[in-house]
């Protein structure tokens, strides 16, 4: 088992080492496919806290990143990336063992983090500014200054690649970062600090922290040594950070979730629709942020459309994440609760089940993937996240029927378009209330195209070049030549 695992015990990566914890015991974490304990997280306490906070803005003062040549941090990153590869193996299983999701994603998961660093090292040297013209006598310009300290709290479904998607913008503009790594599944996410250290990152531009959300995470957000939150995660926690931001009055970038919706049209390749629905909402075990949750198909196909999507989910395949199969176990014995309790009151409120329904009897937290049909758009478990490997069909008749249903809820993080018709596709896009349209296949776009939501889905762009004006403020700077 990896050094960072000695005695079963996942440390702290603090001011560029690694330390056993000072917040009153340990995280345990347990492995989702067999409820069974797994190893531990010594948990950050208050002064693990104010050493990193302390380290990360020592660092920053110092200009360890912010002052070193955009070229050469580009080169650092190139290197974290390495790091990130040479580890992704050993990662990858951990990253498996305690989250409960497939071995393959997790191993794409490490792939993923490593192509952030290497994506933002590569325009490190780009954030460029620009020249305004004042007439004679005045130069004047503008400049992309780093904040300062980036505090990033990273969520348990894929907490290595959304801690890289966060952190490598961060650095590549200059920031010293403090991260909080998820109760759930912190492990994994150690081996990002390894990649760091290993790549002889600054010691405490970067540093990593294990801790019970509510809080550490709450003395996270409030510490006046905080220039910059980011924060992937529910409402709910969101709300509570942004009321902590408005107190020291720090930004913050949010991305908050969704309750995404695809417009199936009558002209739409079903084959194209199954193929994304079993990604869209059954990859791991539909706890994405971005999940196809609702489906919304005209009524000329819709049966067929529910029979298929039945048949598809009834023939995954279901085991523990090791073994590579389509379908894994949700998180933990809570969530799976969750899923169970909305799936239920579906069916009470008249949904009608066409797969799956319930937990699958054996050992480990598995939800049946499930196909609820006939779903009322005003219902709970319509207006609601699940997180959970559960979506909603629901038929319509109108083009506009399909437009108000989809933008129904408080959500509007993605959305997808089904259909032939070209012309459809880029007017229905403009009309749909999301940060991001799918049109013909869900999950389109990748590290490049910028990720981020309307509503309570949050706000800010991560990923993209787009994301990298998240991490910088601008300076304006106007000169009087007339002296």
């Amino acid at each position: 088992m990896n050094a960072l695992l000695q005695d079963g015990l996942a440390r702290n990566y603090v001011a560029g080492s690694w330390r056993e914890g000072d917040g009153g015991g340990v995280i345990a974490v347990e492995d989702p496919g067999l409820e069974e304990h797994m190893a531990d997280s010594a948990q950050a306490g208050e002064e693990s806290l104010a050493q990193a906070l302390e380290a990360a803005r020592t660092s920053f003062d110092r200009g360890d990143l912010a002052d070193m040549n955009p070229a050469a941090r580009g080169r650092l990153m190139g290197r974290i990336a390495q790091e990130i590869r040479a580890l992704a193996d050993e990662g990858a299983y951990l990253l498996c063992r305690e989250s409960g999701k497939s071995l393959s994603a997790a191993h794409d998961e490490f792939s993923e983090a490593a192509e952030y660093f290497e994506y933002y090292g590569g325009v490190a040297d780009k954030i460029e500014g620009k020249s305004i013209p004042l007439g004679p006598g005045y130069t004047d310009y503008t400049v992309f200054e780093p904040y300062g300290v980036s505090a990033q709290i990273v969520p348990w479904n894929f907490p290595v690649s959304i801690a890289a998607r966060s952190l490598a913008p961060s650095m590549a503009a200059g920031n010293s970062t403090v991260i909080k790594a998820p109760e759930l599944d912190p492990i994994a996410l150690a081996m990002l600090g390894q990649a760091l250290e290993r790549a002889e990152v600054p010691a405490g531009s970067v540093s990593i922290l294990n801790g019970i959300g509510g809080d550490l995470g709450a003395r996270l957000v409030a510490s006046s040594e905080v220039d910059q939150i980011v924060f992937t995660g529910s409402v709910f926690t969101g709300q509570a950070i942004l009321h902590a931001a408005a107190d020291t009055v720090t930004p913050a970038l949010m991305e908050l979730g969704g309750k995404s919706a695809a417009v199936v049209f009558e002209d739409a390749n079903l084959d194209a629709v199954i193929s994304s629905l079993q990604s869209g909402i059954f990859y791991n075990a539909g706890q994405v942020c971005s999940a196809m949750a609702r489906v919304l198909v005209h009524r000329s196909i819709y049966e067929d459309a529910v029979a298929r999507a039945a048949e598809m989910a009834n023939g995954l395949s279901v085991a523990h994440g090791l073994e590579n199969p389509e379908h894994t176990p949700v998180v933990s014995a809570l969530q799976l609760s969750r899923v169970e309790d909305l799936t239920s009151t579906a069916q009470q409120d008249g949904a009608r089940v066409a797969a799956g329904g319930a937990r699958i009897d054996r050992k480990g937290y598995f939800m049946a993937p499930t196909i609820l049909a006939d779903v009322n758009p005003a219902s709970r478990v319509a207006q609601e996240e699940i997180f959970g490997p559960v979506t909603c069909f629901t038929p319509f008749d109108t083009e506009a029927e399909a437009i108000a249903m989809a933008n129904g809820t408080d959500f509007g993080l993605v959305a997808g378009i089904f259909t032939r018709d070209l012309a459809r596709s880029h007017r229905v896009a403009r009309k749909l209330r999301a940060g991001q349209v799918f049109v013909n296949e869900w999950f389109a776009g990748g590290i490049s195209t910028p990720f981020g939501g309307v509503g309570k889905s949050g706000f800010g762009r991560e990923k993209g070049l787009e994301a990298l004006y998240n991490y910088v403020r601008t300076k304006n700077i106007a000169i009087s030549l007339k002296v």
